[in-house]
């Protein structure tokens, strides 16, 4: 039996890559993280969402990111930049954050038996996350083999789409209405188009209307 374990935020990107996976492999298992984020309220959305999805759904602690890292998203007295600088990455980097998602998802994964690993980053939207790379993901993958004896492979269906073919995917996948109302990529934790003035909610909504346009004109 093909199983997988999907990273899931409750976000556009993971719920699209939680329904991918539901398409490819015959079980599906998700797995999230509380670490801290403004944005708390994804992980009530992903449990709706896994519930719907029909997935066995895990949220664990990782506290430390909070206590060690110092970023908008896990300091709520830091502002969110409202625009992508273009000196720096982002005041929303968290660093280290995918890499100890993926570090702690496989642990889960090999004490389940699971070989396949399932995360929604990607580079083609780049927003200056350097855990997000496609180079990154290769590496991590070859060393998380390496150190744990285990064969995994980390699945990035996501990693060279932009955000209008990812909402493309959706549709495909019939799950179109899931992520426009329920699903929450705003970084001050609002479902839908979210606040409308954050990045994340700006890539969001800009590929929609692309999305949108590009269904209409056929």
């Amino acid at each position: 039996m093909s199983q997988a374990l999907v990273v899931f935020s409750g976000g556009q990107d993971s719920t699209t890559c939680l329904f991918w996976a539901k398409k490819y492999f015959e079980t599906v298992v998700a797995i999230a993280f509380n670490y801290g984020q403004r944005h708390i309220s994804e992980l009530s959305a992903a449990k709706v969402i896994a519930e719907q999805a029909g997935v066995s759904f895990h949220i664990f602690n990782l506290d430390m990111l909070s206590a060690v890292s110092h970023n908008a998203l896990t300091d709520s007295q830091m502002e969110v930049e409202t625009d992508q600088p273009d000196h720096r990455p982002p005041n929303t980097l968290v660093e280290g954050r995918n890499m100890l998602f993926l570090t702690y998802a496989a642990i889960f994964a090999k004490a389940n038996g699971i070989n396949n690993i399932i995360t929604g980053v990607g580079q083609a939207d780049y927003s200056g996350y350097p855990d997000c790379r496609n180079e990154f993901i290769l590496s991590l993958n070859k060393t998380l083999n390496l150190s744990m004896d285990f064969e995994y492979i980390i699945h990035t269906p996501l990693m060279w789409l932009d955000k209008s073919q990812i909402w493309e995917m959706a549709g495909n996948l019939g799950i179109f209405e899931i992520i426009r109302d329920q699903t929450i990529t705003c970084y001050h934790g609002f479902a839908g188009e979210g606040c409308g003035k954050c990045p994340s909610c700006k890539l969001r909504n800009k590929g929609l209307v692309t999305y949108l346009n590009s269904k209409e004109n056929g």
